[in-house]
């Protein structure tokens, strides 16, 4: 087993244990000659049963990984099949998972759920492209690293397939539950790109409302979490993780293409209002649930929905700025307090 201090194959120096799952154990180590870090995976033989079964699934996840390049995949450098453990060197991805993000912090800004969706559509639709199709079946946070600089990295290839066009099913049903698709339970034919776009809607789903992907969640959207979410988002979501595949975004390009547009809505007003602007706005805002408060204006939803979706992005464009003005941030707070209780009673 390998330790901190040993050498691997003569050149890749142990540093530290890094992650340890059910199969493997993950190590950093350094190429000291290079001067450059790796991740080491090393899955001990006399520690798994039917280790050759899980061999093969390995020497697949390396095979896949070797023909790719993404900058939001890692690279596969070595495989080294010693006596005792089977080992692949890879990209050390610098960051944690986004399933840490979610245990620390909870929801994640919707803002930045978008760009990492982007990212993520933008990967699996390579992967959908490579010749045969490769459909990933396993996206979720635990398998996504979100690195210092805010960009993503698809990790685990563990249950990926290629697709073969005349199967008319999978020969295992791999992923997990409530990011998995329905058919990748079997029974209703071979997984293929759509698959891979509901587990990521689930992914968005859990990423944006704090909550696991269910799917009485997916059926209420994630502005039952928080009224003041994108409902184009809100869309986007439901359309991924429909339960009929024909009824999904039925590649990565359509969805792509919502996504960029629902982007633009959530960062109009922060990219394009000057300080004054946005604080005119925010007064006016409140001014107007006041009004509705002191029965001087006429309730609607509508209303208060649009004066959430200017809420939303007022956090983010305070910090975009670097604005720290208090009498702003009061009034934002009256905001958020006044518009959730007002929307709270209309949905009673």
């Amino acid at each position: 087993m390998l330790e901190v201090g040993s050498l691997v194959d003569g050149k890749y120096k142990i540093l530290s244990k890094v992650g340890q799952g059910g199969m493997s154990v993950v190590w950093m180590a350094i190429n000291e000659k290079a001067n450059k870090t790796w991740a080491v995976k090393e899955v001990r033989k006399d520690g798994v049963l039917e280790f050759e079964a899980v061999k093969q699934g390995l020497v697949a996840e390396t095979d896949i990984l070797k023909k790719l390049n993404h900058k939001n995949l890692p690279s596969i450098i070595d495989v080294i099949d010693n006596e005792d453990s089977f080992i692949i060197i890879m990209d050390y991805i610098e960051g944690n998972s986004l399933n840490k993000a979610l245990e620390e912090y909870g929801a994640q800004p919707q803002e930045y759920v978008i760009e990492w969706a982007k990212q993520l559509c933008d990967v699996l639709g390579y992967l959908h492209s490579r010749q045969p199709a490769i459909i990933y079946r396993d996206m979720k946070p635990a398998n996504i690293m979100l690195k210092p600089d805010g960009n993503v990295t698809l990790i685990d290839f563990g249950t990926a397939r290629e697709f073969k066009e005349k199967n008319l099913a999978d020969t295992t049903c791999l992923g997990t539950v409530g990011y998995a698709a329905p058919e990748q339970f079997g029974g209703m034919g071979q997984t293929d790109a759509r698959t891979d776009i509901y587990s990521l809607g689930a992914t968005l789903y859990h990423l944006v409302t704090g909550n696991y992907p269910t799917v009485s969640g997916f059926a209420q959207g994630i502005r039952a979490s928080n009224m003041m979410l994108s409902e184009g988002l809100e869309q986007i979501i439901r359309k991924c993780t429909e339960h009929d595949a024909d009824k999904r975004y039925q590649n990565c390009a359509e969805l792509m293409y919502d996504l960029e547009q629902t982007g633009k809505c959530v960062k109009r007003l922060r990219k394009n209002m000057t300080q004054q602007e946005f604080a005119e706005q925010v007064n006016i805002s409140l001014d107007t649930v006041r009004k509705i408060e002191q029965g001087r204006r006429g309730m609607s939803i509508d209303i208060l929905i649009e004066i959430a979706d200017f809420f939303n992005v007022s956090t983010d464009y305070l910090l975009c700025r670097n604005i720290s003005d208090s009498d702003i941030n009061k009034c934002l707070n009256d905001l958020k307090l006044k518009i959730t209780e007002l929307i709270n009673n209309e949905m009673r």
